[in-house]
């Protein structure tokens, strides 16, 4: 490589670099500017502060409720019943979903099932779950269970019987069993079009899982914004909504982190 090769190479890389610095900046700027313009408006007495706090007490909230223990208690009573329901309804999601999708006779046989329960919100079956299995730590597993086993399952399905039947064809020449096509070729193609439900389902369930706290269970992140808005204390609100946000990217970016890991050979 000459010189002036060298140089051109070294310029290319330092504005590749800069260039996907300068693409991460502007994500951050319209959250910087809104905290900015909330900090204002609150400290300005254009929005009262009981309705909306300053920033900067959110934060001091924050600071409190993380050092009296009383944030820390509710979001590990979530997080446990979360990861409990949506750990056991994704993967008999999965497992139902594959076999449906391969085995079409079972498909008939199920999919109606899956068409007519699917569309029901998950907090639609609250009424029914909490007759049935009262006011306890089942009742919020039991709707993220719900939560989370129509969509992967649907997702699965979908995954598994969009995947090219020539690869199929061309193994079963080859004279590959069906579990060896099924685990060798089917599902590892099927996994993208599976983890877009484990990815959306994985948000979904905090949403479910708060509003199921806030109505029936005493402890979690959604009851303790019910005892919030209670003693009409904004700030207490506030700062759970923005743990809610946070737990939920955690835990879309998980999956999307497993994803590009088992499917970095595409």
């Amino acid at each position: 490589m000459t010189k002036s090769e060298n140089k051109t190479a070294k310029y290319n890389l330092k504005s590749s670099r800069a260039s996907s610095l300068n693409d991460s900046k502007p994500g951050f700027i319209p959250i910087i500017v809104l905290l900015i313009l909330w900090e204002i408006a609150a400290r300005c007495d254009f929005v009262s502060k009981g309705l909306l706090p300053p920033f900067t007490e959110v934060l001091s909230q924050f600071y409190e409720l993380i050092k009296n223990g009383i944030l820390f208690e509710n979001l590990a009573k979530s997080i446990i019943r979360v990861l409990a329901g949506f750990s056991m309804g994704a993967l008999l999601g999965i497992l139902t979903g594959t076999v449906m999708g391969w085995n079409k006779y079972i498909d008939k046989l199920f999919n109606p099932l899956i068409t007519v329960f699917y569309p029901v919100p998950a907090l639609g079956w609250l009424p029914i779950l909490i007759l049935y299995i009262g006011i306890g730590e089942a009742l919020p597993i039991a709707i993220i269970f719900i939560c989370s086993f129509f969509p992967v399952c649907y997702n699965t399905v979908c995954g598994i019987k969009n995947v090219d039947k020539n690869y199929i064809f061309a193994a079963k020449t080859m004279g590959a069993s069906n579990i060896r096509i099924l685990k060798t070729i089917v599902f590892p193609l099927a996994l993208p079009t599976i983890f877009t439900g484990l990815r959306l389902e994985a948000g979904m369930a905090w949403r479910v899982i708060i509003a199921a706290e806030m109505v029936a269970i005493p402890t979690g992140i959604g009851a303790l914004m019910m005892r919030a808005e209670s003693l009409i204390r904004m700030d207490i609100i506030i700062v759970c909504l923005l743990v809610l946000s946070v737990m939920t990217f955690i835990f879309e970016r998980f999956f999307i982190r497993i994803e590009s890991v088992l499917t970095k050979w595409k």
